[in-house]
Formats: C-alpha cells, structure tokens, sequence
C-alpha cells in the first residue's frame, strides 16, 4: 500500500490555487510560456489534438486538448505555484496531466526519506530529480519529444542508486489510437491521445536487488474534476487473488463513492472527498478509465503489465515486512483535509515492476492517455469495447 504524498502536505501549500476556473488550452498555453519559457506545444498531423510539454519539470505532459488552443484543456494546473517560481517544502505541487516519478516512497528502500530518519512528513522530501530540476531535451519534432536525465540517489538503507532516466514523449494519431485500443473510433469524435515511453538504466556499479533496494517508474496523472466524474477499473475476478482493491489508505472510503461489481470498480472523482484506492499486481488490467458526463468527456489510461507476475515496490511509510508487494495501478480523489484543499482535481497512476538491474540494465514503462470527448452514443462504441457497459452505466 503506497502512502500519498499529500498525507499532511496541506497546511504547506498555503500558495496553492484553491478553486480555478477552467480554463481554454490557449489559455493554458499562453500561462505556461509566460512562466515555462521552455515549454514545447506537440500536435499529431492533421488534426486538432495537441499537449503542452514542459523541459524545465522533468518533461512533464503539463495538459492537452481535443480541440485546438480553443478547446477545452484536460490538465490540472495549480497556476499560483507555477507563477509563484519558487519550491515548496517537501514537494511543489504544479500539477500536470502526466508526470514521471520513482518508487518507492516510503519503506527501507525508499528515497524520499534520508537513512534512519523516522517516517513523518516533517523528514519526506521529494528528490528535487524529479520535483523541481530540468530534465535534458535530447530532440523534439511536432509530434514528438525525447528527454534524459542522469541522477544520483541514497536509499533509507544507506545503498547509492545511480540512474538514467530517458522519457519519450509522442501524440497519437486516430489510426494509432485504434490500433492501441483495439477498437475502431468514431471519427465524429474529438480524441487527443499521448504516449510517454519511460527507461530507467542503472548506471552504478552493483545490482538492484531484494537485499539492497530497487527502484520503480511511477506515472501520475492530474485530470480535473467534476461533480459527475467517475473513475472506472476493470480488474481480474476470481478467488486467492487477494482484496479487489486497497481502499483504507486515509481512512476507509465510503461505499457511496466506491462499489465493484462483474469486474468493475466504480470511484467517484469529484475533488470533494480526500481518498484512493489501488489495484493489485494479481487484480489489475492494462488500463483505467474515467467519465465525465457534464462534460462529454471518456479517458481512457492505458500502460504495460508485463508477464510472469513480477514484483512491484511497497510505498508504505514504516519498515516493511514485505517491500515488494506494492499496487500497480492508483486512483486519488482529491477533497478538503483539516478545511484545506490542494485543487480540483482527480488523479490516475501507474508503476512498473521493481527493476531488478545488473550494472547497464534497463526497463521501460510505458504509459498512454486518450481523451474521447462527443455524444454518450458515439463514446459507447468504446467504451462497450473497453469496459464492457455504455456510458450511461458508469454513473
């Protein structure tokens, strides 16, 4: 079970942007190089599907759109911070529809907390590789983007992990969306769809293993929210699977926001009640959904689960029994925590296996998100396809 990084990051962000307006994508774009002067719009070729990509916070996706700069924009952003320029304590929260982050977080071979040091959130920090610094920008095209960046850190068991960290960034075009999906798109919908391919190269001397600690590629995304936005999960039925999903980590969730039935978990993702859930290794399928209905709008996440039932980091923040029996997929809902509120949005993740890396080895963690935005009987057509129940349903 991970413990997010929001647990008591709150009364910190005294700076963070409350309740914003949605904004255009132009909007967002025209905000973004004000204050990201690097930052670089990608679009697929003949259409109106394009994102924003910021060099300058670890080539994070910052949002996207279906529709050209006057569209709508998928991404929360927290503009107060990003004007603001300045790091936060313990993390800067500038949100961002796709970010690259490492496991573990917390546990004995975590690096987000220093050797020996007890797991409370005045000692969490969130390494500046991947809060704050710049990764490299290796080459970009218009629909293309290649990123790296070499990083250094020390566990909590006092073990060095030299890393590098290669990210490519890619708009989809319509026909690679359909062949991702496996599903023929209504082409009267307005799609924007991205793919981020995530490496991780030990570049020290000794192995990742169980015994010293090994490192996890961690995607989050920040979506905003609505009050009639859901997240939808398949996941895999059928007895010694283990619990269907996590759901205790800041208290239980209710059942009015949470319920699983015929393969199905159904989350509610309005921003007005702080919680997650997680998916197991031996429960999760290769995506996550989320619908919503004021809006027109299906999302669609979609990310390798790779064979052979490997293991993935626990993120827990205390000495583990088991480190390595972490979830592979996550959803937050964010909601007021002691009358404080980070911002309007919901999140889904995804992690890669542990990375059990001899010196030079490397893996790879794919990630992709579709936005599907048009008439319930169009988005049908997908969504029958991928969740198995029309729109209509997720509510």
């Amino acid at each position: 079970m991970k413990q997010f990084y929001l647990l008591l990051l709150f009364p910190v962000l005294a700076t963070c942007t409350m309740k914003q307006s949605p904004k255009s994508f132009g909007e967002d774009v025209e905000f973004l190089q004000k204050h990201l002067p690097d930052a670089i719009v990608l679009g697929a070729k003949g259409s109106d599907a394009q994102i924003i990509v910021a060099p300058s916070l670890q080539g994070r996706v910052m949002t996207s759109t279906a529709s050209g700069m006057d569209g709508s924009s998928f991404g929360w952003l927290n503009y107060d911070l990003i004007a603001l320029g300045k790091p936060s304590p313990h993390m800067t929260a500038y949100g961002g529809e796709e970010r690259f982050w490492l496991g573990p977080e917390g546990g004995q071979f975590s690096i987000y907390f220093k050797k020996d040091q007890p797991f409370t959130f005045a000692n969490w920090q969130v390494p500046k590789e991947i809060d704050t610094e710049a990764f490299d920008l290796v080459s970009s095209t218009q629909t293309e983007a290649k990123f790296k960046k070499s990083m250094h850190f020390e566990n909590y068991s006092g073990v060095a992990l030299d890393v590098m960290v290669q990210r490519n960034i890619q708009v989809l075009s319509h026909s690679q969306m359909n062949k991702l999906l496996g599903v023929e798109v209504p082409a009267e919908l307005k799609t924007v769809g991205f793919e981020t391919q995530n490496t991780i190269t030990n570049t020290g001397v000794k192995a990742w293993d169980k015994t010293h600690g090994m490192l996890s590629i961690w995607i989050l995304s920040m979506l905003n929210a609505s009050e009639k936005t859901m997240v939808v999960a398949p996941y895999k039925e059928g007895e010694g699977l283990g619990p269907v999903y996590t759901d205790d980590y800041f208290g239980k969730v209710p059942a009015d926001r949470l319920r699983h039935e015929k393969g199905l978990i159904f989350f509610k993702a309005d921003a007005k009640f702080r919680s997650k859930i997680g998916i197991s290794p031996k429960r999760a399928m290769p995506f996550i959904c989320s619908y919503d209905a004021s809006a027109g709008v299906l999302t669609i996440a979609q990310f390798d689960i790779p064979a052979g039932n490997p293991p993935y980091v626990n993120s827990k923040w205390e000495l583990q029994k088991d480190p390595f029996s972490g979830d592979l997929v996550n959803s937050y809902n964010d909601g007021l925590n002691e009358g404080k509120q980070l911002g309007n949005f919901y999140e889904i993740e995804s992690s890669s296996p542990a990375a059990a890396l001899a010196p030079g080895q490397s893996l790879s963690h794919a990630h992709r998100t579709f936005h599907l935005k048009g008439s319930a009987d169009q988005l049908n057509v997908v969504a029958q396809k991928i969740l198995g129940i029309s729109v209509d349903q997720i509510q």
